[in-house]
C-alpha cells in the first residue's frame, strides 16, 4: 500500500518524523510533505512504512493518498539537472551535468534518478517518460549520456532504463573537415539565421551514420546521440525522437486539465520553407546557451519556468519576438538561467517576477557562480510577499555556493626517507605521517582529463562525505513549498507561498 507525507497545520506542517519504534521518540530521518510511503504493517497507533530507502513508524492521520507535483533540483556541480514527478507518476528528467569522469565529484543527475527509483521506489528498472537536453553543451547532455550508456550501467544500481521520448533543442554540432561547427546560416529580413538543424529520430540516424552523402555530427555531441539512438521504451521500440521549438506549443503528453507543459523557444522561424533559429553574436557559446529550450511548466494554480542557460541576447530577442505576451514567461518558481551567470537581461527577469529562484551553481572557480549581482537581481526582481514584518518571498536558493575546495581521488601512497613505520601498523603518529606522501587526481569541472600532484599526509584535512545541494520544490496547485536539507541535523529547512495563478486554461 502506497502512501504520501500530507501536510497539516503548525510549526512543522510540512514535515512528520520517521520514528525508530512504534513507540518511542526517537527519529531516524524527518519526512517532507509529498514523501513517497510504502505501509508494511497498519497495525497500532503507528504504521510501520519504509520511505527514503529507510524502515521506521509513522502517525497514519500523517499519511494520505494524494500525490503532489515534485521537482528535484539536482546538484550536479557545474550544469544542470532536473527531475520532475508528475502526481500521475510520470517522470521528466531535463539536462543531467557533465559526465561523472568530468566531474569532481564523480556524481551527476544519473546517480540521483538511480538513488530515486532503486532506494525510494524500490524499483528494479529505472524508466523516464520525458527526457529533455535543452541544448547541447556537455555540462547539460553529460549525465544523459551517463544514464543511457550501457557501457555505465555498472555504475547504476537499476537493471534498466528505458525513456518515453527524447526532446532537444535543434542545433548541433557538426563537422566542417577537422572542426565543429554549428552549421550553415543566411541573413534574412528577420536577422541572422542557422538552418541545419537536427530533427527527429531518421534526422539523428543520419548524423550519426557513417555512410551516406548526409551531414554529419561531430566529437562528444555525435557520441551521445549515439547513445540516444540506442534508448529504448518500454515495449522495446526506439525512444521517439523530437526537436523543440515555440511552434511545438504543449507537450502532447502533458497537455490536461491540470497540467500543461509549455514550450517557449528557441523560437522558430522558415527559411526557404525549412525552418531555422535565431543566430546571435559574439561567438558559439552565446548560440549554443541562447537557443536553449524554455519551457514552462503549469499545475493547476502553479506555474514554474525552466530556463536552461538562456543569456542576453537571448532574453532580449524573446522579449521581442514575443511582445504583448510577455506574461508568458511570469511564474511562482523559476530556475536561475546559466548557473547565476552576469550575462542575464534584468527585464527578463522583471517578466519572470518568481516567488523563488533556483540556481543551479558550480563549484568551478573559473566559472564562480552564482554571481553576487545576479543573486542581488533575483531578489530585486522577484514577487514581494511581507507577513508578520518577515520577508515570505522572494526566496533565492542555490544548490551549491562557489567554495575553495579541490576534491582529489588518492590513487597511491609513497614511503619518504626516514619513515619507519612498517606496512601492517594498525597507526601512524604525526610524524610519520609527515614522511608520508600520497599521489592524487583532481579533475576540474569539464575537464577531458584529470590532474595529478603530490602531498604529504600530515597536516592535510579528509573530505569525509560530499554534501549535496538539492533543492525540493512540491505543490499541489496553490501551495508552493520549498526545501533543502540540513545534513547535520537531518532535519528540513522549508519555505512555502501561495501560488498566483487563475489556473491551467
Amino acid at each position: 500500500m502506497i502512501r504520501y507525507i500530507r501536510k497539516t497545520s503548525g510549526r512543522k506542517a510540512f514535515t512528520t518524523p520517521l520514528f525508530r519504534s512504534a513507540t518511542g521518540r526517537e527519529a531516524r530521518l524527518e519526512l517532507l510533505w509529498g514523501d513517497r510511503v510504502r505501509v508494511i504493517s497498519s497495525n497500532g497507533s503507528r504504521w510501520k512504512v519504509k520511505a527514503r530507502g529507510a524502515t521506521g513508524f509513522v502517525d497514519p492521520s500523517r499519511l494520505q493518498t494524494g500525490s503532489l507535483l515534485e521537482l528535484y533540483f539536482i546538484d550536479v556541480g557545474q550544469g544542470d539537472g532536473v527531475l520532475i514527478r508528475t502526481p500521475d507518476d510520470k517522470h521528466i528528467l531535463i539536462d543531467g551535468g557533465w559526465p561523472r569522469r568530468s566531474q569532481p565529484t564523480g556524481k551527476n543527475a544519473a546517480d540521483f534518478v538511480d538513488w530515486k527509483f532503486v532506494k525510494d521506489y524500490e524499483r528494479d528498472n529505472i524508466h523516464i517518460d520525458t527526457m529533455i537536453c535543452s541544448h547541447n553543451d556537455q555540462d547539460h547532455y553529460g549525465g544523459l549520456w551517463d544514464l543511457l550508456d550501457a557501457n555505465q550501467h555498472e555504475e547504476l544500481d537499476a537493471d534498466e532504463v528505458t525513456i518515453g521520448q527524447f526532446y532537444h533543442a535543434g542545433m548541433s554540432w557538426w563537422k566542417s573537415g577537422r572542426k565543429r561547427v554549428l552549421g550553415p546560416s543566411v541573413h534574412t529580413s528577420q536577422g541572422e539565421m542557422w538552418t541545419r538543424l537536427l530533427e527527429d529520430r531518421t534526422s539523428l540516424e543520419k548524423g550519426v551514420s557513417s555512410s551516406g552523402n548526409y551531414p554529419k555530427l561531430q566529437g562528444e555531441w555525435a557520441k551521445f546521440l549515439k547513445t540516444v539512438k540506442g534508448a529504448k521504451t518500454r515495449s522495446g521500440s526506439p525512444s521517439p525522437v523530437e526537436r523543440l521549438s515555440h511552434s511545438t506549443g504543449t507537450l502532447s503528453e502533458y497537455d490536461s486539465s491540470n497540467l500543461r507543459i509549455h514550450v517557449l523557444a528557441p523560437v522558430e522561424f522558415e527559411v526557404d520553407g525549412k525552418p531555422a533559429i535565431r543566430k546571435f553574436p559574439d561567438g558559439e557559446s552565446k548560440n549554443t546557451n541562447g537557443n536553449s529550450v524554455l519551457l514552462r511548466l503549469d499545475y493547476k494554480k502553479a506555474r514554474f519556468l525552466l530556463t536552461g542557460d538562456l543569456n542576453l541576447h537571448s532574453q532580449t530577442s524573446l522579449l521581442s519576438d514575443y511582445t504583448g505576451q510577455t506574461g508568458e514567461f511570469a511564474a511562482d518558481v523559476a530556475k536561475a538561467c546559466h548557473h547565476g551567470s552576469g550575462d542575464v537581461s534584468i527585464s527578463f527577469l522583471q517578466t519572470i517576477e518568481p516567488s523563488c529562484t533556483v540556481i543551479s551553481s558550480g563549484d568551478s572557480e573559473g566559472h564562480d557562480h552564482p554571481r553576487p549581482e545576479i543573486i542581488a537581481a533575483c531578489g530585486l526582481t522577484g514577487r514581494q510577499v511581507v507577513k508578520n514584518d518577515k520577508l515570505v518571498t522572494p526566496l533565492v536558493y542555490s544548490t551549491e555556493l562557489a567554495r575553495s575546495i579541490a576534491l582529489g581521488r588518492i590513487t597511491r601512497v609513497d614511503e619518504m626517507r626516514g619513515f619507519t613505520g612498517n606496512s601492517v601498523a594498525e597507526t601512524y603518529d604525526e610524524n610519520e605521517l609527515r614522511k608520508l606522501k600520497a599521489s592524487y587526481e583532481v579533475v576540474d569541472a569539464g575537464a577531458r582529463s584529470a590532474k595529478s600532484g603530490k602531498a604529504r599526509l600530515s597536516n592535510r584535512r579528509l573530505a569525509a562525505n560530499t554534501t549535496y545541494g538539492l533543492i525540493n520544490v512540491r505543490t499541489d496547485g496553490s501551495t508552493i513549498m520549498c526545501a533543502a536539507l540540513n545534513e547535520k541535523k537531518l532535519v528540513w529547512n522549508v519555505s512555502s507561498f501561495k501560488a498566483r495563478f487563475s489556473g491551467v486554461g
